[in-house]
């Protein structure tokens, strides 16, 4: 199978000449391991048994050959990420080291943080422009540089095609199956997240029902910030049955462990210059075709009644994705703006390196009007010097910038 370059490529380009270790870290099947094994000498694969055994006998990790050294799933041996941290004290030269992980191990309460010895990038499912289904017109890192950006492009990209993008997955090994197949996949997915991902982090799920209803639950509720009450409040079985409070805390961290869920932080200006604002997160699992298969909705239903509720939010699960992978790309860091009391929201706020900002909106719609934009054109009043660009992201053909100076940008054609 073709290799298709991924985002986090470019940083790994950027850092490892001069890092001696990287932690890529993200949910199991995003393709952690083929980017980091198509830079690395040597690989260990750590849920191999006798390549864990070897490494549990060399606590130094001294005896390993020379080279770019692969630990994948270094979370199964905890001991392994303080080893590489002294061995980063101890000199190690740039690249020796790229550690991959799926979880963040509950038993490593000894372990350093590796703070300013090991550098941590996030990898998440296949964005958009990741997936090689379209070509990008438009750089989010550009957008971040200068207001006055040329917005151009055209897409051959329909509604029906994003929502078969958002059934088809960002997992690589899973999207480009038959659609039996690739729905059978997801199920197994998410079965062994309950099964045995949990367990192995050292939490047993008594009630895997239970879980599976939550999750739903927690799937609906995506691209909003519901409270997690409400969401508790929605997972009730027919019989009246509710998991505890406890049990759903216990959940949500440790399927956070797992990089399961994603969620899109409240962002705050530095300076509070906005003055109070809402702080409650943006839910997201980590792809948007696990919250449509826990829902039990194929893409065609997104067209109908049925599903049709699901499209706007996932839509926007889909570009929460693409934007997340561009702004890592460029250094930047994604949050969502909403009032306290509610009456300003702004889908996505990305925050360049300078503090810089790109406003961005997400609609499910060809046809861009003044409301869809009033909250962007708001946002460029309170802080016009820090205000880079304005975007609505859309389901529409074409690129351009409005009289307003708002640009619309296709989903497809939105690129690093």
């Amino acid at each position: 199978m073709t290799y298709l370059l991924r985002a986090i490529d470019s940083e790994l380009d950027e850092f490892l000449p001069h890092a001696a270790a990287l932690a890529i870290d993200g949910p199991k099947g995003v393709g952690k391991t083929e980017t980091a094994a198509r830079r690395s000498s040597v690989a260990y694969f750590l849920d191999n048994p006798e390549q864990r055994e070897l490494l549990s006998a060399d606590t130094t990790l001294s005896s390993l050959p020379a080279g770019t050294v692969l630990i994948d799933e270094w979370q199964r041996l905890p001991h392994v990420w303080d080893a590489v941290r002294r061995q980063v004290d101890c000199h190690a030269p740039p690249g020796r080291f790229i550690l991959t992980g799926s979880a963040t191990p509950m038993n490593a309460g000894g372990t350093h943080s590796g703070a300013a010895r090991i550098l941590s990038l996030r990898m998440r499912p296949m964005s958009l422009f990741e997936r090689g289904v379209a070509d990008p017109t438009v750089s989010l890192g550009s957008l971040l540089q200068q207001s006055d950006s040329k917005i151009h492009g055209t897409s051959t990209f329909s509604v029906s095609d994003y929502f078969h993008e958002i059934a088809a997955s960002g997992f690589p090994g899973i999207r480009g199956l038959p659609e039996r197949m690739r729905l059978g996949q997801l199920d197994s997915y998410i079965q062994r997240v309950i099964d045995r991902d949990l367990p192995e982090l050292g939490y047993s799920v008594r009630r895997p029902v239970t879980l599976r209803r939550w999750l739903a639950s927690y799937g609906a509720a995506s691209s909003s910030t519901t409270s997690y009450a409400k969401i508790l409040a929605a997972s009730t079985a027919g019989d009246g049955a509710q998991p505890a409070k406890t049990t759903t805390i216990a959940y949500r961290d440790h399927l956070t462990q797992l990089w399961l869920l994603d969620e899109v932080e409240g962002w705050q200006p530095v300076g509070n210059e906005l003055g109070r604002l809402g702080q409650a997160p943006k839910h997201q699992l980590a792809d948007p075709a696990l919250a449509l298969r826990l829902l039990g909705i194929g893409e065609r239903q997104l067209m109908t009644s049925r599903g049709a509720g699901m499209a706007g939010p996932l839509f926007e699960s889909l570009a929460t994705l693409s934007v997340r992978a561009a702004a890592q790309a460029a250094g930047a860091r994604v949050g969502h703006l909403r009032s306290r009391n509610g009456d300003r929201e702004i889908d996505l706020i990305v925050e360049g390196l300078d503090g810089q900002i790109v406003a961005i909106e997400v609609k499910l719609a060809a046809a861009i009007r003044d409301e869809d934009v009033r909250h962007l054109l708001w946002l460029r009043e309170q802080l016009s010097d820090r205000v880079a660009d304005l975007v609505v992201i859309s389901s529409g053909t074409t690129a351009y910038r409005r009289e307003d100076g708002v640009a619309v940008v296709p989903l497809a054609l939105l690129g690093m």
